[in-house]
């Protein structure tokens, strides 16, 4: 469309306005708009140590829709998208950049590939080494939650990736890399913890 925008300018302006906010529900409608448009590419920027490229990603999640509010795991679903070539599901994550902090490369690339906003959560959930299948070269991966607060209709990869919700069991199941399955085992074991701590500080009525 012959529009060029700095990825890193969008970064600094996203976690840098009084709009990012939990308040405010996430970056502003102009900026989600800018977005859309472009999806950063390239590997010039590209971060590694010690010869290990650096990727981040994020596992976005959701509450379903019931009678009754509820935080519960089982009422979690975890957004899936498809690979480039369409054959295999993983979650969003890309290439941690130079010029970015790790959780806007994490939540920039939860954009641009699943077009999704929300609520980064911290601590990340892990690092893990492993060797890319595609490129034969070490990588170390990072994985934050992302509750999610809005689903765009248009995203910088929307035609060449698919999106779909899914249940943690399924989504364990189709995903296709074993450390982001290890990913998704520490969020489920993050978020029973803290079930089970919100039902300790229950009070009882007598």
């Amino acid at each position: 469309m012959g529009i060029l925008l700095s990825r890193n300018i969008i970064a600094s302006y996203i976690f840098s306005s009084p709009l990012f906010s939990k308040k405010n529900g996430g970056i502003p409608m102009q900026l989600e708009n800018m977005v859309s448009l472009v999806s950063r590419t390239g590997r010039h920027l590209q971060r590694y140590d010690k010869g290990c490229r650096q990727v981040v990603g994020c596992i976005p999640y959701r509450y379903r829709q019931t009678e009754q509010e509820s935080s519960s795991v089982e009422d979690i679903e975890v957004l899936v998208i498809s690979s480039q070539k369409g054959q295999g599901i993983l979650f969003p994550k890309g290439g941690w950049e130079l010029d970015e902090s790790i959780e806007e490369a994490a939540y920039r690339e939860t954009l641009e590939e699943a077009g999704v906003t929300g609520h980064l959560e911290l601590p990340r959930l892990g690092k893990w080494s492993y060797k890319s299948k595609s490129q034969g070269t070490f990588h170390e991966g990072y994985m934050f939650p992302l509750l999610v607060n809005k689903q765009l209709e248009s995203w910088p990869e929307m035609t060449v990736r698919k999106r779909e919700w899914m249940t943690i069991a399924g989504a364990k199941e189709a995903c296709q890399n074993w450390w982001m399955r290890e990913a998704l085992d520490e969020f489920v074991r993050r978020q029973t913890q803290a079930q089970e701590k919100e039902a300790q500080n229950v009070p009882v009525c007598t």
